[in-house]
């Protein structure tokens, strides 16, 4: 019964795609009656399980039958269409996974460097995502923007976050309607919070009303309101919970250093580890500091003092280009003669560029972390590269062996196109079986990369741009590695083929020699990047710093409790045995805090007038860092006038142009200081850097860093328990959070470091697949010339002479790759290094190196080949098939 001509209707009808399936491949001699059965059945469904259910199951008949129906007359009728079919679709696949199988060896190879190279691609998206998407958890990330301040001194133009704390109310009098939100913040430093019994150490910020709001912190608890109140403060949820627990944190009362009481008005999210303020654990509120902090009164409205940052939120419909351009004198028109010198410029710097456009030179945004950026994803690419490369030369290598099987389908009536397409999806079969492997290589290695690259990233299971861009991305390189192979494939004819005089001619091989020379150019280039990075890190790390930094331990003191006991305290240290020495400090050994103008001397010239870095210390400190005193004496109570005693460096003293510094005066704003000594420069910032002119004087205010010497021959845990005791006895409130100065200085390495691991990291993995390819190829050319290799041995060759034979063309390329990568590498480098004013050279044994280890690779790898075909027997060589 024809679906047409139905003698009893059926609502709702079957679908339709599946009833036009079944006419276009069903014999016509059968259409009529199985069509009939189908409505029969497809009406008693109906009647007992329902219309979805019986839908579902007509579908399913259809395709049960479209089998049987495919391989009967209509076959034979339609030859071109049931190609095109689901089943010639299906018999693709079966022939791919049929030679996959076939080809054990080289099938592993190929989906194993695949999926090498697309797991090294999927590290490096993971990776560049999490850079470009930084600070994009708050919504207002268009429209934020940091206050920056640009100066001249003495010749060098310096651009900074930092600015004075008068400048937030300036902005918001003067200029008030180009911003939504403005808020003035302190630099994020540690403080003590303490509730109850409980103290900890923790990051924050004294900070404007505002940010909550502008920064639209996720509140659990409270409202962007919270800071409006002098008194309160804002916490993050892990320190709300490390504070009170699992207790309800609104509302209780705190201590902030010991000595500021707030009370917890709100409890925020905590903030994504790709976030400028990630490492923010609370906020309280600006007032607070400049009203009760004497740091902060003293400065408050202190334009010569640059110690605040400034957020700001534009207001709707303002471009920030031309707000920079508004506020550009904001400074200029408040500041006095002696500070309008430096011609200060104010500019906006917007949330897009904080963390990849952080470097400036001259006043000029020269970029940053960008760099690196590129410089991964050129790598990722290239390595993806070479895996793809990996596919095309092994699957043109053995276009012979398929040669005859291209003929025969030509012979049999296949079109080209239908050739392309089953190689095709040879390709793309192997493109997706690399994919699952890489998704679950990268799975298993994702936290040590994590380690590795300082980041805490996540595969983005639930994200479908991920999947988009990883099937996407699977689709293009199987097409990308499989189009050549299929090209040439496809492009035999079938004649010479069957005659068996079909040959591949003489250059059939240079593509794949031009390919292995790009995969080892690449290798060789990263290699020689990897030895120059860690060169450049140990040259940094051997530079004379100007100090013992052995055994020497930094302790925060936020509190006044050390400092008012600072005698009584230093010695019963001394008592305890295990400390050489103990002084204080306004500035930690590794950093440079405070940058001074206002200072004169004899013989100083008028465009003299950069900044000195200032370090306050205790009459100790010489004897507990172990300067090297190289003219003059170090400080002393032995003398009365040391209070006004000053201590240069020798970048001091050379700036200065003082021939005999010891005995000088150097006035500092109005009052006279005298020269008692000069040491040899300490590096308290960048190594990589030259170490700025800075003067060392008794600190007259409280100095918040203690510095402490152990003794050599105490072990670091021994020595450190006793000092706790007695830190504790005199600031019970004060957690003894300490820090080994080796430590932090070995913390300025760590970008280098990390950017040596990861290059060394894909430089190992380009090299293993750039192996992995040769491994294959020598494979394939080991069993190409297998009656050659039977014909020598039988003349009498031997198996050195035969492991040279095979070896000699790969050697060649290998050296053509090194002599390609020398010059890029070169000028790829001398441009990096030339960033770092202390650098190291690159010498020609780099080059050497990476050259004679890439040439050992390459021998280890084809040489278990070579030597296998060598001792092969000669009379199973010869035997005709």
């Amino acid at each position: 019964m024809p679906i047409t001509d139905r003698r009893k209707p059926i609502a709702p009808l079957p679908p339709r795609w599946s009833t036009k399936l079944l006419r276009w491949f069903a014999a016509p001699d059968t259409l009529e009656e199985t069509e009939g059965d189908l409505l029969e059945m497809y009406a008693y469904w109906i009647e007992t399980v329902g219309v979805r259910k019986a839908r579902w199951r007509y579908v399913v008949s259809v395709v049960k039958l479209l089998r049987p129906f495919a391989r009967s007359k209509r076959l034979e009728q339609y030859p071109r269409t049931y190609f095109f079919s689901h089943v010639m679709i299906h018999n693709y696949f079966k022939i791919a996974v049929r030679n996959l199988l076939k080809n054990k060896g080289y099938s592993a190879i190929n989906i194993g460097g695949l999926a090498v190279g697309m797991a090294v691609a999927m590290l490096i998206g993971l990776w560049v995502h999490d850079e470009v998407t930084f600070n994009r958890y708050h919504q207002n990330y268009d429209r934020i923007a940091q206050v920056m301040q640009t100066q001249d001194l003495g010749g060098d133009v310096v651009t900074q976050a930092k600015s004075p704390a008068p400048l937030g109310k300036e902005l918001r009098a003067t200029y008030g309607d180009n911003f939504k939100y403005l808020a003035t913040s302190t630099t994020t430093a540690n403080h003590v919070l303490s509730f109850a019994d409980r103290k900890f150490t923790k990051k924050g910020k004294f900070i404007d009303s505002d940010a909550p709001q502008m920064f639209t912190l996720k509140m659990l608890s409270g409202n962007y309101a919270a800071l409006q109140e002098p008194g309160s403060v804002l916490l993050s949820e892990s320190t709300a919970e490390a504070l009170f627990g699992k207790e309800h944190a609104l509302n209780k009362l705190i201590k902030i250093d010991n000595d500021l009481n707030v009370r917890v008005t709100g409890v925020y999210e905590e903030l994504p580890y790709n976030s400028t303020l990630a490492n923010v654990a609370f906020m309280a509120p600006w007032q607070l500091y400049i009203s009760s902090v004497a740091y902060g009164i003293k400065n408050k409205d202190n334009w010569g003092n640059n110690f605040v940052e400034i957020y700001a939120q534009l207001a709707d419909n303002t471009d920030i280009s031309e707000v920079s351009r508004k506020i550009k004198d904001a400074k200029a028109n408040k500041v006095g003669p002696e500070d309008f010198v430096s011609k200060p410029e104010i500019s906006l710097q917007p949330m897009s560029r904080w963390h990849l456009y952080s470097e400036w030179k001259n006043g000029v945004n020269t970029g940053g972390r960008i760099q690196y950026v590129w410089l991964f994803g050129i790598v990722g690419g290239f390595v993806l590269l070479l895996a793809c490369i990996n596919f095309m030369n092994l699957s043109t290598a053995r276009s012979e062996k398929r040669a005859k099987e291209v003929g025969i389908r030509k012979a049999s009536g296949s079109m080209r196109g239908q050739l392309v397409t089953q190689f095709l999806s040879e390709s793309l079969l192997v493109a997706g079986f690399s994919f699952i492997l890489a998704l679950i290589l990268v799975f298993l290695i994702l936290q040590s990369f994590n380690e590795v690259a300082d980041k805490k990233m996540g595969i983005l299971w639930t994200n479908p741009w991920f999947w988009l861009a990883g099937i996407g991305f699977s689709l293009f390189t199987g097409l990308l590695s499989g189009s050549y192979p299929a090209l040439y494939l496809s492009s035999f004819q079938p004649v010479k083929v069957l005659k068996g005089t079909f040959k591949a001619g003489r250059f059939a091989s240079v593509p794949r020699k031009v390919l292995v020379v790009l995969q080892f150019t690449v290798s060789v280039t990263l290699i020689i990047g990897t030895i120059i990075v860690f060169r450049q890190i140990q040259f940094t790390k051997n530079r004379p710093i100007g100090y013992n930094r052995d055994k020497l331990v930094m302790v925060d003191m936020p509190t006044l409790d050390i400092h008012n006991h600072f005698e009584s305290f230093r010695s019963e240290l001394l008592e305890t045995g295990v400390v050489v020495e103990t002084a204080k400090t306004t500035t930690p050994m590794t950093e440079k805090r405070q940058n001074e103008n206002g200072f004169s001397w004899k013989g100083r010239e008028e465009n003299q007038d950069k900044p000195f870095a200032t370090f306050g210390v205790t009459h100790e400190f010489g004897k507990t860092v172990d300067w090297k005193i190289k003219d003059g004496r170090d400080f002393s109570k032995d003398f009365a006038d040391d209070n006004l005693a000053v201590i240069l460096n020798e970048s001091a003293v050379k700036y200065m142009g003082l021939k005999n510094p010891v005995g000088e005066t150097i006035t500092w704003g109005t009052q006279p200081l005298h020269v008692v000594g000069v040491v040899k420069d300490m590096i308290m910032e960048s190594p990589y850097e030259p170490v700025q002119q800075t003067i060392y004087y008794i600190a007259p205010w409280p100095a918040y860093i203690l510095s402490i010497r152990l003794k050599p021959d105490v072990g670091n845990s021994e020595a450190l328990a006793k000092i706790e005791t007695v830190f504790k006895k005199y600031a019970p409130a004060v957690p003894f959070d300490y820090k080994f100065v080796d430590e932090e200085y070995d913390a300025k390495f760590r970008m280098e470091e990390r950017i040596g691991k990861l290059a060394s990291f894909f430089a190992v993995l380009a090299v293993f697949i750039s192996c992995l390819g040769l491994f294959g190829l020598a494979s394939f050319v080991a069993e190409q010339r297998t009656k050659e290799i039977g014909i020598r041995k039988v003349l009498g060759a031997s198996v050195t002479n035969l492991w040279q034979m095979l070896s000699r063309d790969f050697v060649l390329l290998v050296i053509i790759s090194c002599l390609i990568s020398a010059p890029i590498a070169w000028y790829a480098l001398h441009s990096w290094l030339q960033k770092y004013n202390y650098h190291t050279e690159i010498s020609w044994w780099i080059f050497a190196a990476s050259g004679a280890g890439a040439l050992i690779v390459t021998l280890l790898t084809v040489s278990f080949q070579a030597i296998r075909a060598a001792l092969l027997d000669p009379v199973k060589s010869l035997k005709t098939e």
